[in-house]
């Protein structure tokens, strides 16, 4: 472009927004009968702290009138009574060019592996009559790893799943405990210091000398039970909890609880919220805070 005054030749930049984020996945489902707590999904974050003990996420620049994809990802379901198989996993949650992994699943009653599953925080182990299963692996700057199961006829213990900010606790048999869930991560990004990406805590099997559940991780973890486990929060990312059994309920795993994307721009700055999804802005401190609950679909920023 000439500057007519001038006579020199300026260059156009052309207007930006400047974005902060938080991408949490779907965290994964507890397991079946002494089952490993769900790990949560997840956690990538340009504000306050983000999954993994990893450094802050960058903020994107974005062009102005120019679609950007996001996805929710859906909690991992419960596999119900499955045996010999893992629970299901959470789903990815993206915006953009970040992806966060969906939380591990949790490791259902087992002959054969008594693993947890892997994912953007590891899912618990499950704890056989004569077998421990470890806990799943979590995402590096996303999420840690899941704990191990505790083998004891009657009275096997499954491993919490892993938090976005702690790893999984490990299963007690005998009359122990099972393992509780991995704590998430606390973010300041809508203005109020809230917790996501609590792991699910492990299932207890009671029936021979006493115990319980894993405790909830918190930030949206399910807590385990000797019945049925407890599903993870909505929109939190947090692993569902692990089924243990007292004689009278052989428990199934609780089912993960769904992510969130959330947004922070100026207030300058509106945005569009695309079909297939759903969501919402408010204004705290200067800036607008869009929160996207469900869905997949595009926003652009005017």
């Amino acid at each position: 472009m000439l500057n007519v005054i001038t006579g020199i030749h300026n260059i156009y930049t052309p207007p930006v927004v400047t974005v902060d984020y938080l991408v949490v996945a779907g965290g994964g489902a507890g397991g079946y009968v002494r089952g490993g707590g769900g790990g949560a999904g997840g956690l990538r974050c340009t504000v306050t702290a983000t999954g993994g003990g990893g450094t802050l996420e960058s903020p994107f620049v974005l062009d102005l009138s120019t679609n950007y994809t996001v996805t929710v990802g859906a909690g991992g379901a419960s596999t119900g009574t499955t045996i010999d198989t893992l629970a299901n996993p959470g789903n990815n949650s993206v915006f953009n060019t970040v992806t966060s992994a969906g939380g591990g699943a949790a490791r259902n009653y087992s002959n054969n592996n008594n693993s947890g599953g892997n994912g953007g925080s590891g899912g618990g182990g499950h704890g056989g009559d004569t077998f421990s299963g470890a806990g799943g692996s979590g995402t590096a700057n996303q999420g840690y790893g899941g704990g191990a199961g505790a083998q004891g006829t009657l009275s096997g213990a499954g491993g919490g799943g892993g938090g976005a900010n702690v790893v999984g606790g490990n299963g007690s048999s005998g009359g122990g405990n099972a393992g509780d869930g991995g704590n998430g991560v606390a973010t300041s990004i809508t203005g109020s210091s809230v917790t996501y990406g609590g792991g699910g805590g492990g299932g207890k099997d009671s029936r021979g000398s006493g115990g319980s559940g894993g405790a909830a991780g918190t930030g949206g973890g399910g807590a385990g039970n000797n019945g049925n486990g407890f599903a993870g929060t909505a929109n939190t990312g947090g692993g569902g909890g692990g089924g243990g059994h007292n004689g009278s309920i052989a428990g199934e795993g609780g089912n993960g609880g769904s992510g969130v994307v959330i947004l922070r721009y100026t207030t300058a700055r509106t945005i569009s919220i695309g079909a297939g999804l759903t969501g919402s802005t408010a204004t705290s401190g200067g800036y607008n805070i869009t929160t996207i609950t469900a869905g997949t679909g595009n926003v652009s920023w005017a």
